[in-house]
């Protein structure tokens, strides 16, 4: 760490649980964020600004204007430019140092592993199930850890999941049925709750990083902005679970080992 970046984060520095070590973990870190809206827009935001050395941002739409109520990252100027560029300017503006991949188009199962593979972390700020599930997927295969968050009307709701830990997975938490329920777009939301989720995300990121995981691993917050209350719920895996169980993956060796 030179000295420039001693004293660009020097506050976080002379936190006990970061010093220069946890710091260099950061500088040395790539995050892969998937989607930059209301939650990946304060989450690549304060990551950046935290020293994260290198983010790779997937997002394939545009900016328009219903998003500027809430996806704090992009400006009024942005509106028909894709998201992915748009963040890459604006955390270039917040850290020149943080080195951004911008992939503007919708990635695969296949391209998503092979970027995962390359990151030390997924954050999950997308607002589909599908979507989420194949991330799910994805992280469990890679064994890379995986932030999912997700927001609501004045709802919103965190977890952090560590594959090979002996602790669940997103599908232990939510089933295939959930694909076709409610969107932001159908239900709406208050811009603030996506930013204190968002937030949360970069936080959590953060602990993973700098190897703080024991608290937060399979730990699902529940956030209700209108009453102002937190719920923790401690999610267990399912045995059963079909991305992450044992009995899962001796079936899929079974199998492999039938067709050698």
């Amino acid at each position: 760490m030179n000295h420039k970046e001693k004293s660009r984060y020097a506050r976080q520095i002379r936190l006990s649980r970061i010093g220069e070590k946890g710091q260099q973990k950061l500088l040395d870190s790539t995050i892969l964020i998937i989607g930059m809206g209301g939650l990946g827009s304060p989450a690549a935001l304060y990551l950046a600004a935290a020293g994260v050395g290198r983010i790779i941002i997937s997002d394939f739409d545009q900016v328009e204007d219903s998003n500027l109520q809430r996806q704090i990252i992009h400006r009024s100027k942005d509106i028909g430019e894709l998201k992915a560029f748009s963040a890459k300017t604006t955390i270039a503006e917040i850290n020149p140092d943080c080195k951004v991949e911008a992939l503007d188009w919708q990635l695969d199962e296949e391209e998503l592993t092979a970027y995962a593979e390359k990151s030390d972390l997924i954050l999950d700020c997308t607002d589909n199930f599908p979507t989420r599930f194949m991330i799910n997927r994805v992280s469990v295969k890679t064994a890379t850890p995986l932030v999912s968050g997700a927001a609501i009307r004045i709802e919103g709701q965190i977890a952090t999941y560590i594959p090979e830990s002996g602790g669940p997975c997103y599908q232990c938490l939510y089933k295939e049925e959930f694909e076709n329920t409610e969107t932001c777009a159908m239900e709406g939301v208050l811009s603030p709750v996506v930013g204190v989720i968002g937030t949360m995300q970069a936080l959590q990121a953060i602990l993973v990083l700098i190897g703080e995981t024991e608290n937060i691993n399979g730990k699902l917050l529940l956030f209700d902005g209108f009453n102002m209350e937190w719920q923790t719920v401690r999610i267990p895996q399912n045995p059963n679970c079909p991305v992450c169980s044992a009995n899962t993956k001796t079936a899929k060796t079974t199998k492999n080992n039938s067709n050698a």
